[in-house]
This record gives C-alpha cells, sequence and structure tokens, in this order.
C-alpha cells in the first residue's frame, strides 16, 4: 500500500495548521479507500535545531540522532502532501529546515500543497515548488489554496467551503497516479540512501 505523509509545516503555538492537515487527511483517507494510508507528519514532534549536520545530505546521510529519526519517517513514506502557511510571502522557517536535512529520503516521491493564508499561500507554494526539482521529487500540479478570510471564521476557526472538497480530491487522484508511476525510482532512492548510511557505518 502506498503510505503519503501529510507534512504539517508550521510550529507556531496557535497555528492553523493541525485543522487543516486533519481536514486534508480525513477528506484523503474517504476518497481513496484501501489505495492509500494517509498519516499526520507533525514537525513539532520532531523538535529539528536549525540544520546542525556538518555534511551536507546530498554528500552523506546525517549522523544526529534527530536527523535519523527525521529520515526514518520520511524514508518511509512514498508522498506527501504539505500544509503550508505563508509568511512574508515565504513557506516557515521550520518547514524550510527540516527539507534540508534530508537528500535521498526525499527522492523519487511526488509532493502536492494545501496551503492557508490571506490569499492561499500561494508564494510560499511556489517557493517550495522550486526546492522539490534539486530534490528529485515530483511536484503535480493540483493545488488547494485556503484563504484566511473564507475558510476561517475570526482566522482561527477553520470553515472550509464546499469548494475545496473537490480540490482535495483531484490533488489525492492525481498524487495516487503518480506515486503508483514512480515507484522504480523510489526503490533505487532508497537503495542509494541504505548504501550511503552503510558506508558512513563502516567509517
Amino acid at each position: 500500500m502506498i503510505t503519503i505523509g501529510i507534512i504539517i509545516g508550521s510550529t507556531r503555538p496557535g497555528r492553523n495548521g493541525d485543522q487543516v492537515a486533519q481536514w486534508v487527511r480525513d477528506l484523503a483517507a474517504e476518497h481513496a479507500g484501501d489505495a492509500a494510508d494517509f498519516e499526520l507528519v507533525d514537525l513539532k514532534d520532531y523538535a529539528l535545531p536549525l540544520l546542525d549536520e556538518p555534511v551536507p545530505a546530498r554528500m552523506a546521510p546525517g549522523r544526529r540522532p534527530h536527523t535519523r529519526r527525521w529520515a526514518e519517517r520520511i524514508g518511509s513514506c512514498d508522498a506527501f502532501i504539505v500544509v503550508t502557511p505563508e509568511y512574508n510571502t515565504a513557506p516557515p522557517a521550520a518547514l524550510t529546515n527540516a527539507i534540508d536535512y534530508l537528500y535521498a529520503e526525499w527522492g523519487g516521491k511526488p509532493v502536492g500543497y494545501v496551503g492557508y493564508g490571506i490569499f492561499g499561500a500561494v508564494m510560499a507554494v511556489q517557493k517550495l515548488r522550486a526546492q522539490a526539482g534539486p530534490l528529485r521529487m515530483a511536484d503535480i500540479g493540483p493545488q488547494v489554496a485556503l484563504s484566511l478570510r473564507e475558510d476561517f471564521e475570526a482566522f482561527a476557526d477553520f470553515r472550509p467551503q464546499e469548494l475545496h472538497v473537490a480540490e482535495v480530491h483531484g490533488l489525492v487522484d492525481e498524487l495516487l497516479a503518480w506515486a503508483q508511476a514512480l515507484g522504480p525510482l523510489r526503490a533505487a532512492s532508497r537503495a542509494a540512501a541504505s548504501t550511503l548510511y552503510d558506508v558512513q557505518q563502516v567509517q
């Protein structure tokens, strides 16, 4: 079965991301049925410091325990839905930091985006899309843009418009199609990551 990680990209106290991510998970699981398993991946649970690995992830997997724990979680997923707000036209620093910790674990995996903000976090998502290619991810076209004015009450109580249900379904359908097609690439990325880790352990 395909495992899709729904990454909650904000760690800010009082964030809206957990409400949005749970809504996405419930809709996606109901729509996909037995075709996939949808799991929440909350950055708050990993408490990653600002990148503290001495060697870039593209060259070697990280050695620190928090890095290995994060790598194992991301490595276990076949695709991702990233739920992100927008801070000053960009994704949260915590999300960008978490992405930078890894390389091989992202490879061969499709990614879709659900943004929320005054303008649906479209600029933040655009910047995340720019990161996906160099990480050898497939960033899919469908995107859900939630407005703090129209999909939240008092900018905090999540009340999504009905039209977004179909958008989530479309995102899930395309994500699953890409995840199935990219199976061989994921296998190659996982083998490469395993080899690098084994070599590093010997050294």
